[in-house]
């Protein structure tokens, strides 16, 4: 091991080369990049540069409490944990160019609980504790950077992808808890009440809604103006009629500490107007309507979403797509974060194929029950703007009807509804995974036989398809069939350790874009120097988790729910899990931005990305992500001992 020590010069005089030559070398990579000049030369005049050879001990547990900030200038440093259970070291981090360690036990004043060894030649700067503190105090950045790591970067992503969206749109977070939106009580009545009395009522207070509630102040039911005109509509003899009698029984409802993007999802995918809010007891505290998240300068999601719902005619379908698109910049703008958007966006999927469906059913019914599945990222509600048709059909066979018989009627409907889901910017796909495939359309017991084989008979093929069929919901029709058939698939997926390890042999084949140098490996295709984000990012994650969830009887099928409830499992660490959730959506953020510039430039979508053309701060960030991708996997791999 080497030192060349880096002397300081007087404020006075010229800053020497070297010193001049650390600030550069700073100056590429966060937190730096954020840290004033003055602060920077203080880090390079009480800079000392060390070299490490290849699996030489940096720092170690027994070395005492850690008295230096480090920065690795070239090279990589491996963090080595011993684990008892499989009797051999585990690496549990590698740090890369531009990285600094080791945060923690610095500002815990302890020893560092992992090894950190030199993977391959190494040099690293370093301060002395006095110099360190000194920047901890004096630089904000350095500071937030070093008391939250990543997350502090990660925020810094965030607000940059949040201000290029927010042009003339209001800033207000979508974070914001509904117990600020429920501010005057609600306007209530009894079950026995008679309509014109409650009416009276509502008219009283400017409301469009009056809560029914029991004894304990639980809501029991709800009435709106709209309820009342369909009233009128439909004749009522009297409105001396008890309103338990024509109220919506069981209102949806939320916790005073879920959100507004709560509130304006639900409302958006079950097309009403108003949703109670409770306390942990379920007792009413207020009413949120749309007209308020509208108030607060909230996004038209729940406008768009109704239009999308009561629309006509294809050809407005295939209009409002372009709202989707621009709703996208504006969630963005007010702080939604990549989960929240792609749930966005797959609800505005779910309603238009709803619609689409209804336009056909009222034209051309078959006469036929059937619920439309849908899989893969639509599955996982995690669809973007780029997206195809992954979908299917379980129906009801109607007594004195053979299985065929029914497939006859219902696959020319199915195939005159994928045609029109094509036109509205669902692609067809490729691989024929469509309802309009007789393979695709089964009967309950049909689908049963399909998943048995499909578990039982681990072919190539089959591994492939758990990708797609594994990740499934129902958008349309009665939902129990799929929940009793998917029960059955889960119970057999946890029975079976083979099957169990074909899938996570098969998540292991997508790799992430890491090179054992942590530089980026691009894609072969075309010779071109680009990232998949979709299939070399995204994909590590979500196959690596999925076989994680199904072995532990987890139903859901959103990544990052599967994720929280891994974590509630204990099958990951908490601090795992969080670090996972971030890289994922940090991963997807990054992708939803580069659709959005594509589509501001008039360019097709592709899920491509030119990593040069992302500034230094993205670059580390991403790369950071995929490495958080490749420790997942070496989780997966101990798991199924492959």
């Amino acid at each position: 091991m080497t030192d060349l020590h880096m002397t300081a010069d007087t404020p006075d005089t010229p800053l020497p080369q070297n010193t001049r030559a650390i600030m550069t070398f700073l100056r590429e990579h966060a937190p730096f990049s954020n840290m004033d000049d003055p602060h920077l030369a203080h880090f390079a005049e009480h800079a000392k540069l060390t070299f490490f050879s290849d699996g030489e001990e940096v720092l170690s547990p027994y070395g005492g409490v850690v008295k230096d900030f480090w920065v690795v200038k070239q090279g990589r440093i491996r963090g080595e944990r011993y684990s008892e259970k499989d009797n051999r070291a585990e690496t549990t981090f590698e740090i890369s160019k531009g990285e600094c360690f080791p945060l923690a036990a610095l500002i815990g004043e302890r020893p560092t609980r992992t090894l950190h060894r030199a993977s391959g030649d190494t040099f690293c700067l370093s301060i002395d504790h006095q110099a360190f503190v000194t920047l901890f105090a004096e630089s904000e950045p350095f500071r937030d950077f070093c008391l939250r790591g990543v997350s502090s970067l990660l925020d810094q992503v965030n607000q940059r992808i949040q201000s290029t969206a927010m042009a003339s749109i209001g800033s207000s977070s979508l974070d914001t808890p509904l117990e600020r939106y429920a501010l005057r009580a609600p306007i209530v009545c009894a079950p026995d009440l008679p309509v014109n009395k409650a009416v009276s009522r509502m008219h009283e207070n400017n409301v469009g809604s009056i809560v029914v509630t029991n004894d304990k102040h639980q809501p029991t039911g709800i009435f709106t103006l709209r309820d009342l005109r369909m009233l009128i509509a439909e004749g009522v003899d009297s409105l001396s009629t008890p309103i338990s009698q024509v109220m919506t029984p069981d209102p949806c409802r939320l916790l005073a500490t879920e959100d507004a993007f709560d509130a304006a999802l639900l409302m958006a995918e079950h097309h009403f107007a108003h949703v109670c809010v409770v306390d942990d007891d379920n007792r009413l505290i207020g009413v949120v309507s749309e007209r308020d998240l509208f108030s607060l300068q909230r996004v038209d999601l729940v406008h768009l979403a109704r239009t999308i719902s009561t629309a006509a005619h294809l050809s407005t379908l295939v209009s409002l797509r372009s709202d989707v698109s621009r709703l996208v910049d504006t969630m963005l703008a007010h702080g939604a974060d990549s989960g929240q958007v792609v749930k966005i966006i797959t609800t505005l999927n779910d309603v238009t194929v709803r619609r689409v469906l209804d336009l056909n059913l009222k034209h051309n019914d078959p006469g036929i029950p059937f619920t439309w599945l849908t899989f893969g990222s639509e599955g996982r509600q995690e669809q973007t703007l780029l997206t195809d048709q992954d979908n299917g059909i379980l129906f009801d066979t109607p007594d004195g009807m053979t299985e065929a018989q029914v497939r006859e009627k219902l696959l020319p409907f199915a195939r005159k509804v994928n045609d029109e889901l094509a036109q509205c910017g669902f692609t067809l796909c490729k691989g024929n995974i469509m309802a309009s495939n007789p393979k695709l359309c089964l009967s309950e017991a049909e689908w049963d036989d399909w998943f048995v084989r499909f578990i039982d008979a681990s072919t190539p093929q089959n591994l492939v398809y758990s990708s797609i069929f594994l990740d499934m919901r129902a958008v349309y029709g009665p939902h129990e069939p799929l929940r009793r058939l998917f029960d059955k698939v889960l119970a057999r997926i946890e029975k079976n350790a083979l099957f169990q390890k074909m899938l996570a042999g098969n998540a292991l084949q997508r790799k992430p874009p890491l090179t054992m140098f942590r530089t980026f490996r691009y894609l072969n295709d075309d010779n071109k120097k680009v990232l998949d984000l979709k299939r070399q990012g995204l994909a590590p994650f979500v196959e690596s988790i999925r076989v994680f969830a199904l072995a532990n009887g987890i139903k859901a099928a959103n990544t990052l729910e599967r994720l929280d409830a891994l974590a509630q499992k204990g099958v990951f660490d908490k601090k795992d899990a969080g670090a996972w959730k971030e890289s994922y959506s940090l991963i997807q953020a990054i992708r939803m931005r580069a659709h959005q510039d594509m589509l501001a430039n008039e360019e097709p979508l592709t899920n491509y990305i030119d990593p040069d053309d992302l500034n230094p701060l993205d670059r580390r960030i991403l790369r950071e992500s995929f490495r958080q991708a490749q420790r997942l996997q070496q989780k997966l791999e101990l798991a199924y001992q492959l």
